[in-house]
């Protein structure tokens, strides 16, 4: 057995370019022994979601591929993560275990106390920044203090974007990996019993190459028009990366090498802060994956919700159609686009005054590029509950946000065929036509439900 050999720990990076932790490994003269460990859910809280399981199978595939062709191989386990790393590494004869840090608040504990049980061990353990743009420790404001408005933030952190150095290119060639007992991927049972997933791989080709083709696509046709076409539904102004870069099949470093010298790049940039921001705030305010960072909310009075709304909100029936579109989309692709996110989401917090949880948690389960700093602080902020959030008396209006960013009911009537022949005029409100027949009348006056959530904010500000 070789004496420099180490464990390549992979979670949440499935590549092989700018991967710093491989790089780290490589320079420090060890031969990688790739693994993947699937820990049991019920150990997890906020265990993966059904969708975020589809693609992790073929991402792990591509993986996989990918190893294979340099020479290696990926290492498939169940178990406990820290049992299972002792015992690889006892019967491989590695001598360390390298990763990349994440920030989920059970991860940072759990991988906490895996560093010291390794290293009490006798093993090297070096965790390493790959997932981020900055490690949120590093940013703080003039006090101390985490920035708890973004701007400044974003101020900070764009000033060093050129300071992040090339992105690692991938190696060219791997040792061959020892003979060890591992899984098949299929044994790992990420795919549901039913096809439930089938349509999502009309949308997205997950891995690394899927990844890379995503990023070329959104350079070469829709960066120089994003900052106007992001808010349309009805456009594919997106850049469709955000299950690539969930599950690090792309660095973010990678886009921002990519696309940074670009006309236009800088609202996209931007966007990515954001996501930077929401890990940030994970790190520093943990609880906020179940609290409301603004704690003037912890006694807000939600309303307990009437299932049959609920279910009808999940299943895209709400008979609003720009929201039953976007639920829709979501079903049926794994993702849904990020204004009508922010749409779907008013509806459900402010007109159904439902608590945010309801939706993040039905979120969780079926985005394909489920993440739980930004699904936890995309939530709060549309809710009105986070920090930088929304103000809880700014409520989307379901028709005028159809009107203004689907002007011609594309993108509503891709997802919501019941509506083919409604006219523009009426497509966003069919119910002041008379209605659709086959397509439900609203769930919720949208004029009254306003004036009651309004009339609720009030009332805390009274009680503040």
């Amino acid at each position: 057995m070789s004496a420099k050999r180490a464990i390549l720990w992979l979670r949440r990076d499935l590549r092989l370019d700018d991967h710093r932790a491989l790089a780290q490994l490589l320079s420090d003269g060890y031969e990688p022994l790739p693994v993947y460990i699937h820990e049991p859910e019920e150990e997890q809280p906020w265990a993966p979601g059904a969708a975020s399981l589809c693609w992790l199978h073929h991402s792990l595939s591509r993986l996989g591929d990918d190893l294979r062709a340099l020479g290696s191989d990926l290492l498939l386990q169940r178990g406990p993560s820290l049992d299972t790393l002792l015992h690889l590494a006892e019967q491989s004869g590695a001598k360390a275990v390298y990763w990349h840090r994440l920030y989920a608040p059970a991860i940072v504990e759990r991988d906490s106390r895996i560093k010291a049980e390794l290293r009490k061990a006798g093993l090297r353990a070096e965790s390493c920044s790959g997932h981020v743009l900055a490690e949120p420790d590093h940013l703080l404001n003039n006090s101390g203090g985490p920035y708890r408005v973004f701007t400044p933030y974003w101020r900070t952190l764009a000033g060093r974007l050129d300071d992040l150095g090339e992105p690692l290119p991938a190696p060219k060639s791997l040792p061959a990996i020892p003979k060890l007992a591992g899984l098949a991927l299929e044994e790992l049972g990420l795919l549901p019993k039913i096809s439930w997933d089938s349509g999502f791989y009309d949308h997205w080709q997950p891995g690394e190459t899927g990844a890379h083709a995503a990023l070329q696509r959104f350079a070469e046709c829709a960066l120089k028009d994003y900052a106007d076409d992001r808010d349309r539904p009805d456009r594919q102004g997106t850049s469709a990366l955000s299950p690539h870069l969930h599950f690090g099949e792309i660095s973010v470093r990678r886009i921002v090498a990519e696309l940074g010298a670009n006309p236009g790049a800088e609202p996209y940039l931007r966007e990515l802060g954001w996501r930077d921001y929401s890990y940030y705030l994970l790190r520093h305010f943990p609880e906020t994956t179940d609290q409301p960072l603004n704690q003037r909310f912890a006694d807000f009075d939600w309303v307990e919700p009437d299932f049959n709304k609920l279910d009808a909100w999940q299943r895209g029936q709400t008979g609003i159609p720009i929201v039953d579109a976007g639920m829709r989309q979501l079903w049926h692709s794994g993702w849904m686009h990020n204004r009508v996110r922010m749409i779907v989401a008013s509806l459900l917090t402010k007109n159904l005054r439902y608590h945010w949880l309801h939706g993040a948690r039905w979120f969780w389960d079926t985005l394909l590029d489920a993440d739980l700093a930004s699904n936890s602080q995309g939530w709060q902020w549309t809710a009105g509950t986070g920090v930088d959030a929304a103000p809880y008396f700014r409520i989307f209006n379901p028709v005028t946000q159809g009107e203004r960013f689907d002007p011609d009911g594309t993108y509503v009537r891709r997802w919501v065929p019941e509506l083919a022949k409604v006219s523009n005029r009426y497509v966003h409100q069919p119910w002041s036509d008379g209605g659709v027949s086959g397509y439900p009348q609203p769930i919720v006056d949208l004029k009254r439900s306003r004036a009651e959530a309004l009339d609720a904010f009030k009332a805390l500000k009274k009680e503040g």
